[in-house]
Formats: structure tokens, C-alpha cells, sequence
């Protein structure tokens, strides 16, 4: 049940619904936008130089050292790295979701320890309202969640975001199986004191045992920090878990508290939407946190690494298209790798693939899920139609990759079969590029492993930018030891993938049949996306 309390308000400014990118700061660009380093007695210019010029005209930067950076490999590693920082917890806990499964009892068991040991202890969790009471008035994530409430009131707060899209008529006849369809809060951030893990895993069973996903760990208290922030923010216009608690039975409702910073979006979603906006514009414009001067011993070290969060708040606010075209569009890049476990990419991001990749330039790979290890795959009802839909979708990615003449590959990724004994599911998503250097007598100098890689919970599709909010970080570096952890990364997934051509899709155990495509078209229709 939903519940809302009233309150005054009045609207806050609007930003154009452009979509695509924040206003940037008047600047001027000298003359070289590269500088030249030294190198084994040679002079070599940069990539880093004007790419990160342009970054910093689209996102807040944040300096910090190599080795901040823990790079996780599985699921399993993931899950007993958060336990194990959960259970050492002092001062605070956040956790953005979309949803924590409804047997995660272990988990909520392990923060609900960390409460218990340490009393200063805060813990704030933040999951998506559809996805988090889908199986009421069975058990849910909201009910599972509703007895850290009941026995920390006033230390743990859930708070469950409802997208401004799904309203009135949408909202009472579209199946819960399906209502996702229309936006989520797809955050994923799982800060632990000075520490934050971004990844595109949510907090279930098979994100922990058998769904491969990327998990980053950054050690700073900086990024922390700033991930509260934007966690915060969202928390602020979300819905409340209110507990009734009586002899016999403990019940929820999702309230709208009076101290909200927006109205409810499912009264008043033009006003929500212009005041979250307002809300999250600050915390993602370029000038927003100025890079503190290098201590002494920072200075010594040639190595830098920044940090560049991103956001996708639709219909207004979108700062990681603009970075990942920057990110392709690099004169210095020599070849990428993105991966999308739905692959459906938005149209500028296939531009963009297509430019970079065109006339034998930049190298390019896909990795994406291939029908057996998609999450879908086999599911009952509509949503089993998922898997052979994204094959259509990744058909058509490859006859435009033919009419462009351009060098990109596609590979699925497949570990058994979903369902099955040791049948894993591919959930990951993000991008790995490899840049040249160029000494001044020509030479070009060596590849270690990829110079930045984006990282976060967005799978870069029409529905990404359109509907869902979305966080992620573009890591720039040319630390030598943190590209060979992410070429690691990036091989470790590849392990599991083979090529995949036009041929094979257009065969007749993969063409979409007449009921995918009249899906696919009825979904749009409505307002919904893959």
C-alpha cells in the first residue's frame, strides 16, 4: 500500500529536457590540446591531455591513486567482500539497488550483527518501489527489509524510488511482471564507511553464486563520500517504509514524508520530475567538486588516475552518453571492448561503435549474453520472449556493422545453461579502451592494457537514457599495474564467449518469429523499452 502525505510546495527551476548533457562552463582550448612526456629518451604525446579536457567539461573529477582500486572477478568474491565489509562496519552502511532478493536472509542477517556491535552505526538502503514489492502481499524485499526497521528505527532508513513515468492507467492495468518496463531506479552503489563498491550487480542470490557481473571497490574516502551524496539525493525523493508494528503482526506502507524535496510522482510527475532535477544537476556539473591540490608524495608519483561520475536522470539530465562518445571519438584510440548482457544499445552509442570502427580504425568487440545466459531465458509469460528478442536486436547491430565496413566483432558469452546444473547468467556491462601513444619520430608506443573503462549500473539502451536512473564512473588512468588488473577483467569474461556472425541469427534456431516482433512493437507502442 501506498500512502501519501501532503504538503506545500512550490516548483523549482526546470532544466530543458535536452537529455543528452549538462551546460559546460566557458573555457578556451590552447592551441596543443596534447602534452608532450618523456619516454625512453623520446618525446611522446599523450592522449590523456586533451581527452581528459573534454571530460572535465562534462562531469566532476575526481583525482585519486591506482592503487584505491580493487578490481573483483566473480560473484562469490563480490558477495564475501561485502559481507565482510558490512560486518566490520563503524560509522555508516548505503546500499542503492534495484532490489535485494526476498530470501537474502544472510544478508540482512550480517547488517543487522553490524548494528548490533556497533551503535553509532547508520544504515540506509535505497531499492526501486516496483521491483522491491512485486510479490506483495507475498513475502518481498520490502517485507524482508521491513525487520531492520522494526528493530532499528532510528538507525535504518528504507526508502524505495517509483519512477514518475508509470502513473494513473499505466500503473492499474499493466501486470507487475511487466510495469518495469516504464523506469527504475537502477542505481548500484554499496558504501561501507570510507569504502564504495560500483557495480551492475543488485543484492540476490544469483548475483552472488552464478550471474557474472563487474564489481569495482574504491577505497577513498572522497568517492565515498561523494556517492553518499548522490545516494542521499535520491533517498530524498523516494518513498519512506513505514512500520506498523502491533502485538501479533508487523505491517508496511510506502509513505511520502513531508520533508521530501519533490512531490510524488505519482501525483504530480511534471513537478517531481523538474525537482529532482534541480536536485541531482548540482552533484554531476563539471565544477561541482573541485580536485583538491596533490599532497607532496601524490606529486612524486608520475601515475594519475581520475575518476569522472556519471548519470542518467530522464528525461533531463544524461552525462554518460556525452562520455562515452567523447571516450570512442578519441584520436589516440586503438581498440575497445563493450559488453552489454541486454544488448540493445541506444542509436548514438551504435553510432558511435560504427564511427569508431569505420574504414579499418579503431578495433572493435562486443561482448554480450547469449540466449542461454540471459536471465530471462525460458521464463514464463512474455518476458520468456526477452532472449530471442535481443538476438533480433543484436542481428540488426551487425548487417549496420556490414553496411559501415566496420571492424567490430560480436561474441556472446555462455557458461552452461540458465536453469541448468552449473548454468550461469551474464549480467555485465561497461567498456575497456586501449589508447596510443605517438613519440614525435613516429613511433607508437606499447599497449599494457586498457586506459579507462566505465563502470556502474547502466546497460547503455534506449530504456537506460530514456527511462531508468542510472548511476557509473569513467576511470581514466595510465597507471601500468590498474590497466593490467582491467585487461585481466576484461580476459576473464572473454574466457567464456565465441564469435557469433549474421548467418548464424538469421538461422532457423535463432530468427525471431512473428510473436517476439509483435512483442517488441507492442512494448514501444506503450511506452515501454528492452
Amino acid at each position: 500500500m501506498i500512502v501519501h502525505r501532503r504538503r506545500s510546495y512550490s516548483c523549482l527551476r526546470i532544466v530543458p529536457r535536452c537529455g543528452r548533457i549538462l551546460p559546460r562552463p566557458q573555457c578556451r582550448l590552447s592551441s596543443t590540446t596534447a602534452s608532450p612526456t618523456s619516454f625512453q629518451g623520446a618525446s611522446i604525446i599523450s592522449p590523456w591531455a586533451g581527452f581528459k579536457f573534454q571530460l572535465d567539461q562534462i562531469a566532476p573529477r575526481f583525482d585519486i591513486n591506482a592503487d584505491e582500486i580493487q578490481v573483483l572477478e566473480g560473484p562469490e568474491g563480490f558477495y564475501e567482500t561485502l559481507r565482510s565489509k558490512i560486518r566490520n562496519a563503524k560509522t555508516r552502511i548505503y546500499l542503492s539497488t534495484l532490489y535485494i532478493g526476498k530470501t537474502e536472509h544472510e544478508l540482512v542477517a550480517t547488517i543487522h550483527d553490524a548494528l548490533s556491535r556497533s551503535p553509532q552505526l547508520k544504515v540506509s538502503i535505497l531499492t526501486d518501489a516496483l521491483r522491491g514489492t512485486r510479490e506483495d502481499p507475498q513475502p518481498s524485499c520490502a517485507s524482508l527489509l521491513a525487520s531492520l526497521v522494526v528493530d532499528f528505527p532510528a538507525r535504518v532508513e528504507i526508502r524505495m524510488y517509483h519512477t514518475p513515468n508509470l502513473t494513473g492507467l499505466r500503473k492499474r492495468f499493466i501486470p507487475k511482471r511487466i510495469n518495469e518496463g516504464w523506469g527504475l531506479q537502477h542505481i548500484k552503489l554499496y558504501g561501507i564507511d570510507d569504502e564504495v563498491i560500483l557495480s551492475g550487480a543488485n543484492l540476490s542470490s544469483d548475483y552472488f553464486t552464478n550471474r557474472q557481473d563487474r564489481y569495482h571497490v574504491f577505497s577513498s574516502s572522497r568517492i565515498t563520500d561523494y556517492f553518499a551524496r548522490v545516494h542521499h539525493a535520491v533517498c530524498s525523493i523516494s518513498f519512506l517504509l513505514d512500520i506498523s508494528d502491533s502485538q501479533d503482526t508487523v505491517s508496511y506502507s510506502l509513505i511520502w514524508p513531508s520533508s521530501n524535496l519533490a512531490p510524488s510522482p505519482l501525483y504530480n510527475p511534471k513537478r517531481y520530475i523538474s525537482a529532482a532535477t534541480s536536485l541531482l544537476l548540482p552533484l554531476f556539473s563539471p565544477s561541482a567538486f573541485p580536485t583538491p591540490a596533490l599532497s607532496n608524495s601524490e606529486n612524486n608519483n608520475t601515475s594519475t588516475t581520475t575518476l569522472y561520475p556519471l548519470l542518467s536522470h530522464p528525461p533531463t539530465l544524461n552525462t554518460e552518453l556525452p562520455a562515452l562518445k567523447t571516450l570512442l571519438s578519441s584520436p589516440f584510440l586503438h581498440s575497445y571492448t563493450f559488453t552489454a548482457g541486454y544488448f540493445n544499445p541506444h542509436r548514438l552509442i551504435t553510432s558511435s561503435l560504427l564511427a569508431a570502427s569505420s574504414n579499418s580504425k579503431a578495433r572493435g568487440t562486443v561482448l554480450t549474453a547469449s540466449p542461454s545466459a540471459n536471465g530471462f531465458f525460458k521464463s514464463p509469460g512474455i518476458s520468456g520472449l526477452l532472449p530471442p528478442a535481443y538476438s533480433h536486436l543484436s542481428l540488426r547491430f551487425l548487417q549496420r556493422v556490414r553496411l559501415a565496413n566496420a571492424s567490430i566483432k560480436l561474441r556472446e558469452w555462455q557458461r552452461g545453461t540458465v536453469g541448468e546444473k552449473d548454468g550461469w547468467t551474464y549480467h555485465a556491462k561497461g567498456i575497456w579502451t586501449y589508447f596510443l601513444s605517438k613519440c614525435q619520430d613516429g613511433r607508437e608506443d606499447r599497449i599494457v592494457g586498457p586506459g579507462a573503462t566505465l563502470i556502474g549500473s547502466s546497460n547503455y539502451t534506449s530504456r537506460s537514457y530514456g527511462l531508468d536512473l542510472e548511476v557509473g564512473a569513467l576511470v581514466v588512468t595510465d597507471d601500468e599495474v590498474l590497466m593490467r588488473k582491467w585487461k585481466r577483467e576484461e580476459d576473464g569474461l572473454r574466457e567464456f564467449t565465441r564469435e557469433i556472425g549474421e548467418r548464424e541469427l538469421e538461422g532457423e534456431e535463432r530468427r525471431a518469429g512473428w510473436r517476439v516482433r509483435v512483442a517488441m512493437w507492442i512494448v514501444k507502442l506503450v511506452g515501454g523499452s528492452l
